[in-house]
């Protein structure tokens, strides 16, 4: 039996990479799907691939930084499905990786922030009172090996992601009793589009990137996705607080 058999979910920035690739395993595993991203074309295609292999979902614009979005994403989901048993926070966006911080700008900062800290903030608060309403869930940020250790040249992606593991870790010691489970994921460098997109600028960034993972390779989307799927699952049920690594072996060093 699909270990998500009969629950819904909730996925934001799920257009493209780690937020597809888990839209689609959960869908494989038996949720029904809300969609969202400011990417509305890429979030239909999200939609559209899950009912084609037989799930069901819907897809939503969402801004995560812009608190009416999110309700409204969040209501949408209630009234497609009635309740929401898992949420999958991913929405996120790169800022700097290559400035120190005295160079960054303020503007891409507080954007970074906006998105990445801001949205998962507005996303949980959005879903826990559905969740509480009916004694149960499972929330999963997020993160990245950046939320744990240093990044150079990243103050503003690496202050906002070890936030995403502050919030995830207070949270869960707050609904504990309350049948809410809240994790986080915490992958390294993962053949996405936003990092891609940082390759695509530095041709010689690929190899870097591999060369600091010791299994030698980039993850893939749909190996973070898997562990995404596990902790919105059953199996997961003596877990909360926990920030997952899934990084080839990077925080290791």
């Amino acid at each position: 039996m699909p270990q998500l058999e009969g629950k819904t979910a909730l996925v934001t920035g799920a257009a493209s990479g780690i937020g597809r690739a888990s839209a689609l395993a959960l869908a494989r595993e038996g949720a029904a799907l809300c969609v969202s991203d400011i990417n509305m074309e890429g979030a239909q295609e999200t939609a559209r691939l899950i009912s084609a292999a037989g799930g069901q979902a819907i897809a939503r614009l969402c801004d995560v930084a812009d608190k009416s979005e999110v309700q409204a994403m969040v209501a949408a989901a209630l009234t497609a499905f009635g309740k929401l048993d898992a949420a999958v926070n991913n929405a996120g966006i790169s800022g700097h990786f290559d400035q120190r911080l005295h160079q960054a700008d303020d503007e891409t900062f507080e954007r970074v922030i906006d998105v990445n800290l801001r949205g998962v903030w507005h996303c949980m608060k959005a879903e826990l009172p559905p969740m509480l309403a009916q004694g149960s869930g499972a929330i999963v940020n997020i993160a990245s090996v950046a939320g744990l250790i240093g990044a150079p040249k990243a103050a503003d992606y690496t202050a906002s992601k070890h936030a995403v593991v502050g919030i995830t870790k207070s949270a869960a010691l707050d609904y504990a009793k309350s049948g809410i489970r809240v994790n986080a994921v915490c992958p390294a460098y993962t053949d996405t589009a936003m990092v891609q997109g940082a390759i695509a600028g530095n041709p010689g960034m690929a190899s870097i990137m591999a060369r600091a993972i010791p299994m030698g390779r980039l993850g893939l989307a749909e190996e973070i996705a898997e562990a995404v799927v596990w902790l919105c699952s059953d199996a997961s049920s003596f877990v909360t607080g926990h920030a997952l690594v899934l990084d080839g072996g990077l925080v290791a060093i």
